[in-house]
């Protein structure tokens, strides 16, 4: 066999500026590798906006908040309970009222109707859940929904947390003397208002809302209790009252005869007259 001679070649050498060139390539063509990926599938994360819900508000008002949070057009919200699949009790029959609880709710490109109304529905669960109020409800007799209705109440008649035990008690001491419960706030709720101002003709609607003539809880709660609220509403301040009126800011008569109470209406109706002579309106009548 031919053998033909071949000269050695000489190995080429990266200087040292070659080799520093060739290492920042080889990083960068890994690192481009690496960071597309991660570029495309992990977006920088939304910050949130915050939707508050105060206590003592109604659905109505809750559907509003979350139309205009949301840029919808009035009623989306409202349409959206049907087919939320939230988890209320089988005594709401599908009636959120009472559920969505007051707090703060992060709202994103990705929220929806059905998305927050659950989210609030499922805080309420919790709440109604904790042992305090789950255990006072049943001490009480009281179903969870019960709770929230009667502390639906509570929240809209007590002037300040620091009265809510006392207007609790007051319903707890009618419920047990079988007495209407005679609260402004079921018949505002059936008239769709919020006064403090209500008329004997007012207590005389035919409304299952009518606490003036129906004895018991009314049959839905009328807002969003909180969980002060809550727990007003299975630990009631010991008490004998019966009646109550808050005759002016930061002043609430709790009366345990009616001819105490009356004392006070009288009292709360000089003041309302009194106002309404320096401002031009007349007050309103005593019940």
């Amino acid at each position: 066999m031919r053998h033909e001679y071949l000269p050695p070649q000489r190995r080429s050498r990266l200087t040292r500026r070659g080799r520093l060139a060739l290492f920042l390539g080889t990083l960068l063509a890994i690192g481009s590798a690496v960071l597309i990926p991660i570029l495309r599938g992990g977006e920088v994360p939304e910050t949130p906006r915050r939707l508050l819900i105060p206590e003592g508000w109604r659905a109505t008002r809750v559907y509003a908040a979350v139309d205009r949070e949301l840029k919808l057009p009035p009623g989306s919200t409202k349409a959206a309970v049907a087919t939320a699949g939230l988890a209320l009790p089988e005594e709401a029959k599908g009636n959120p009222e009472g559920y969505l609880f007051p707090a703060t709710y992060p709202v994103t490109s990705k929220s929806t109707p059905a998305t927050l109304l659950a989210h609030m529905v499922r805080t309420a669960n919790e709440k109604l859940a904790t042992k305090a109020v789950a255990d006072g409800g049943k001490a009480h007799g009281m179903t969870p929904y019960q709770t929230a209705t009667l502390a639906s109440i509570i929240e809209a008649e007590a002037e300040g947390r620091a009265d809510m035990g006392k207007v609790a008690r007051v319903v707890h001491n009618r419920l047990a003397k079988s007495m209407p419960l005679q609260m402004d706030s079921t018949i505002n709720y059936a008239l769709n208002r919020s006064t403090v101002d209500t008329k004997l003709s007012d207590t005389r609607i035919d409304s299952p809302f009518n606490s003036y003539e129906r004895q018991g809880l009314p049959p839905t709660p009328i807002d969003s209790p909180g969980l002060a609220a809550m727990a007003a509403a299975v630990a009631p301040t010991p008490g004998d009252w019966l009646f109550f009126v808050t005759v002016k800011p930061g002043d609430t008569r709790f009366s345990t005869t009616y001819e105490e109470h009356r004392r006070h209406v009288a009292e709360f109706n000089r003041l309302r007259a009194s106002a309404g002579a320096r401002t031009g309106q007349a007050g309103p009548s005593a019940k």
